[in-house]
């Protein structure tokens, strides 16, 4: 459990009534400040991503730092006393361990203690499964083990090359854009011909439950598959199987909007990231592989642990916009709209009912869309993914981009981390960004930096 996290909780709370302190902001405050209405915390530390929702009850608040702890516990190799059943193969021991402080993972794929890389390489073969999933490798599943208990075999490890492009801007300013390239080395056995793999960085997991809590006819509504109002922007939902429910429902999370609630993605992400089996996901993801241990011990976590860790993502704060009244950030707002960012990037939205109260009916400012985008070759990882096509992502939200650096040290964008900074995550964008990126390919160098400006201060 986070006892800083703990008293420093306690502490914004007086400051936040009482209007003083650093780095709690004096109120009254604009809305749009408010990213996730008053489930908004004013805190601007390393600590921005793992705090609470303000208005959690006494309960909700325990159940929430019971959560934390399930989100830090580390998995060993079984059997153990306390804390067994990570593997046969993982790609990480620990949720914390690739979604560091809450936020993005570190850009690199690792076979070694200390686990300091986070990437995950999901693979699958051509075709789908019974439920409109990736087709599974046989012998691999559709994600890498990259690690493995002792005596067993990683499944296989990945190297990345780059090469290098430039793109230059109107005012002749160099951008250069590493393309990494991942090829798939020392399988534990051969991989079938035409396999598909995608590289995945670990994204941030706060404000997630405010996202779960838009109303489904709300982001519905902005679709437009067939372009049918000529702006060149054809955003369409993802429609993923619900293991709970057996229907296939409206895809919110994960990069290609691949699940669709926050409890499924965690016991997802047991299963699959770390090979710890639990009641949605009893099997171990190599269960009839020849990694398999054999072990009967499975489930090896509970419900109340994947409930907790589940609520913990659910109910973790959004950090406010900083710099909202700061000329040169509004400046930047408003070329944000003007370069059609904000036509996948939808700045506001109004939460519906939830069964946790703190997030029914928030006026939020995610800047997301939650839909799936054609965002061309560069950025095309060839895999499908349920409805997504292997050239379409999910619209991330925005909030909270600006602290990337002051939470996880050395910034990293898009779906693979691959972007060093803002400008060349945009420059990155083809296919419906396109538009955006030759916009912004055409600004001042000053309409550039306000731009940048904005999208630091959210």
């Amino acid at each position: 459990m986070k006892i800083t996290c703990q008293i420093f909780y306690a502490l914004a709370l007086c400051c936040f009534a009482c209007g003083k302190g650093n780095p709690i902001a004096p109120v009254p405050t604009p809305d749009k400040a408010l990213s996730g209405g008053d489930a908004t915390v004013f805190d601007a530390s390393s600590q921005a991503f793992e705090m609470p929702i303000p208005t959690l009850s006494p309960d909700e608040r325990d159940k929430f730092f019971a959560g934390d702890a399930a989100f830090e516990q580390v998995f060993v190799t079984p059997p153990a006393d306390v804390n067994a059943g990570v593997g046969p193969v993982f790609s990480h021991t620990s949720c914390i361990g690739c979604h560091l402080r809450d936020g993005r993972g570190r850009g690199a794929f690792g076979s070694e203690p200390p686990f300091v890389g986070s990437m995950l390489m999901r693979v699958s073969i051509p075709g789908f499964t019974a439920h409109g999933g990736p087709a599974p490798v046989p012998g691999f599943g559709t994600q890498l083990g990259d690690r493995a208990n002792f005596g067993v075999a990683p499944e296989a490890r990945v190297r990345v090359d780059f090469f290098e492009t430039v793109e230059t801007m109107a005012d002749g300013t160099e951008v250069r854009l590493k393309h990494p390239i991942y090829t798939i080395v020392t399988p534990y056995q051969p991989l079938p011909a035409g396999v598909l793999l995608s590289a995945r960085m670990a994204p941030p997991v706060f404000g997630r439950g405010l996202l779960e809590a838009i109303a489904e006819s709300d982001l519905l509504a902005l679709a437009d598959p067939s372009d049918a109002d000529g702006d060149g922007i054809s955003g369409r939902p993802n429609y993923a199987y619900n293991f709970r429910t057996g229907q296939r429902e409206l895809g919110r999370f994960g990069l290609k909007a691949n699940n669709p609630d926050i409890l499924q993605q965690t016991a997802g992400a047991y299963n699959e990231d770390m090979g710890v089996t639990n009641p949605y996901f009893p099997q171990e993801s190599v269960w009839g592989q020849p990694q398999y241990d054999g072990r009967d011990d499975d489930p090896e976590i509970g419900q109340t642990t994947l409930d907790v860790t589940a609520f913990y993502i659910q109910t973790l704060a959004v950090p406010a916009r900083r710099d909202w009244d700061d000329p040169q950030a509004l400046r930047g707002e408003a070329l944000f709209e003007s370069t059609g960012c904000a036509a996948c990037h939808t700045p506001t939205f109004q939460t519906g009912n939830h069964s946790i109260a703190s997030l029914s009916n928030q006026t939020i400012h995610p800047y997301a869309d939650l839909l799936l985008h054609d965002m061309g070759d560069a950025l095309a990882d060839h895999r499908p993914d349920f409805e997504a096509t292997g050239r379409e992502w999910k619209t991330p939200p925005l909030w909270g981009i600006g602290l990337t650096e002051t939470v996880n040290g050395v910034p990293a964008y898009l779906h693979d981390g691959r972007a060093a900074t803002l400008l060349e995550a945009i420059m990155f964008h083809g296919g419906e960004g396109a538009k955006s990126r030759e916009a912004v390919r055409n600004l001042s160098k000053a309409d550039r930096d306000a731009l940048i400006a904005f999208l630091r201060s959210l």
